[in-house]
């Protein structure tokens, strides 16, 4: 089969306007063999009457899938992967609905991913769409203490192609798989809802005996913002955003290291939380103003032993 057929999984969440853009940026893709699969994810800006109205105007085929309920990044995409499966495709794409593709970046990917049957997971090099030079995704690195972080994140890029190398793992903004991962490992895992269902989904990959491979020559730009930088460069989890994303991050860091690492980890997981909670109370007694992440950390923690997962609960 010289053009393997590809899926390409966009979910909208009250996102129309981007992802009308992102849509319009697949009508120049020169890969020949690929269909669009929009699952609306319980939108509640007329996403799903904005999208009827403009699909007329897109000369590729899209099918247009609406979720009842927002049901998070991992589940979401699920029912257009199994959808995609069904109708006989050879690989999926997901891509974030807030990107915009170069016209070469699948043909680039496809031609490395059909170049070995042990790549199984593949991802392009991302660019903060503000800054079209600065690099968001060059590559994903992990460990189980500091957790996973983006190679040459911030960095200008000076080397606009660069060859094929394989990387710990793909992010989900953009993570094109072949079918035969999902067969031998199955979907998403849904109870992150949100945040590490991506890394965890690649370390399930590699254990099955999946390589993940960064493609440099494939280019996309993420619509992120530029504000983004100056916090994750300084390393600070606890600086990461919203209670929610603090509580996302750090129950399913442990949901991961459950599901992926080794005995030895898995004990010691436990001393980091005890560690972290310390901080926490500290942090509640002495500093009011850092009340409510802390809150959201040690609630995160105290789900993740209820075996409590999914979508955060109300408060």
């Amino acid at each position: 089969m010289l053009s393997p057929k590809v899926s390409i999984i966009i979910l909208n969440w009250n996102g129309s306007k981007d992802t009308i853009d992102c849509l319009k940026s697949l009508e120049n893709l020169n890969y020949p063999n690929f269909e669009i699969v929009l699952l609306d994810n319980g939108s509640t800006d007329n996403s799903i009457g904005i999208f009827r109205a403009q699909m007329p105007n897109f000369k590729n085929k899209i099918t247009l899938i609406k979720n009842k309920e927002n049901l998070g990044f991992p589940a979401g995409n699920n029912v257009g992967i199994k959808y995609a499966i069904e109708h006989g495709t050879n690989y999926v794409l997901l891509l974030n609905n807030d990107t915009v593709v170069d016209k070469n970046f699948l043909k680039e990917m496809m031609t490395v991913g059909e170049s070995g049957n042990k790549i199984g997971i593949l991802g392009p090099k991302i660019y903060f769409f503000a800054d079209p030079k600065r690099i968001w995704f060059g590559g994903g690195k992990f460990n189980w203490f500091s957790g996973s972080s983006h190679i040459d994140f911030g960095k200008q890029d000076f080397d606009a192609n660069g060859n094929p190398k394989e990387t710990n793992f793909i992010t989900g903004c953009a993570m094109l798989i072949k079918k035969e991962v999902f067969k031998k490992i199955g979907f998403l895992d849904e109870r992150f809802f949100l945040y590490y269902e991506d890394t965890d989904f690649c370390l399930r990959a590699k254990k099955a005996g999946f390589q993940c491979f960064f493609v440099p020559k494939a280019k996309i730009w993420h619509k992120i913002p530029l504000e983004s930088l100056k916090t994750k460069l300084s390393g600070a989890v606890d600086k990461i955003g919203a209670p929610s994303v603090l509580y996302y991050h750090h129950r399913n860091a442990l949901l991961m290291i459950r599901n992926n690492a080794p005995w030895l980890i898995n004990i010691l997981k436990h001393f980091w939380v005890a560690w972290k909670l310390l901080k926490q109370w500290i942090k509640i007694i002495f500093f009011p103003k850092k009340k409510a992440a802390s809150r959201a950390i040690i609630k995160g923690f105290y789900d993740y032993y209820r075996s409590r997962f999914g979508k955060m609960p109300p408060n």
